[in-house]
């Protein structure tokens, strides 16, 4: 029953980033909205040693392959890679966004509490857990932003066309997003928080045509 119902609905996963489609950016992109008052930061490039280096480079081809990131001359904005280990022995590529970050006004949309959601889930039959794939990245970058969020490299100097992570406001951008999305459903059979999606239900038997509206809502935001 659950493999027919995924097959059903193949054409709402991405296995890798080549398959994923970029949200409407009618529907939401991300705004950076710097005080003009602040003075653009220019950070001293880093250096890396050979395998750090290596992956950086790795990194860098991947993300020009599936155009999340361009080439960027004469940027205002310049900040540094920190790279952070993963439990698999790898490099995670993150960008040292400080000092942007200090020029951009809190976006003060509001975030559900905690306990309310936990509370949500008493007398629940069946929980179902949804996670988009690498769904920051799914998200435009407003044009005028994107040469704000230039980064240096031995390869060159970059900026990212989506919303990358580590950007003040981005998780609320996202939580927006969600929230619009599934806001006839959130307190009924849904919640949301941030990234992170629940589908719950009091019967086992409404499970199924539940996640297959939560999915169609996500292929229907491309």
């Amino acid at each position: 029953m659950l493999v027919a119902f995924l097959q059903e609905n193949i054409n709402a996963f991405a296995w890798d980033a080549a398959d994923m489609c970029e949200i409407n950016p009618e529907i939401m992109v991300h705004r950076l909205n710097v005080d003009p008052s602040m003075r653009p930061v220019k950070q001293k490039k880093t250096i890396f040693g050979n395998e750090r280096s290596q992956a950086i480079k790795e990194e860098v081809e991947k993300l020009l392959r599936i155009n999340y990131i361009r080439p960027v001359q004469y940027p205002e904005w310049l900040a540094n890679m920190v790279l952070v280990p993963k439990t698999n022995n790898n490099w995670r590529m993150c960008i040292h966004f400080s000092d942007l970050n200090k020029a951009c006004p809190k976006d003060s949309y509001p975030l559900p509490r905690i306990n309310a959601l936990i509370d949500s889930t008493s007398g629940c039959e069946l929980m179902s857990f949804l996670d988009a794939f690498q769904g920051y990245n799914q998200i435009r970058l407003a044009d005028q932003d994107q040469e704000k969020i230039s980064f240096v490299t031995d390869q060159g100097i970059f900026c990212y066309n989506v919303m990358p992570f580590g950007l003040k406001n981005a998780g609320v951008t996202y939580h927006r997003l969600v929230n619009n999305m599934f806001r006839k459903q959130i307190g009924k059979n849904m919640e949301v928080y941030i990234d992170d999606m629940l589908a719950r239900v009091k019967k086992r038997k409404t499970m199924r045509r539940i996640c297959k509206l939560a999915l169609a809502y996500y292929d229907n935001l491309g």
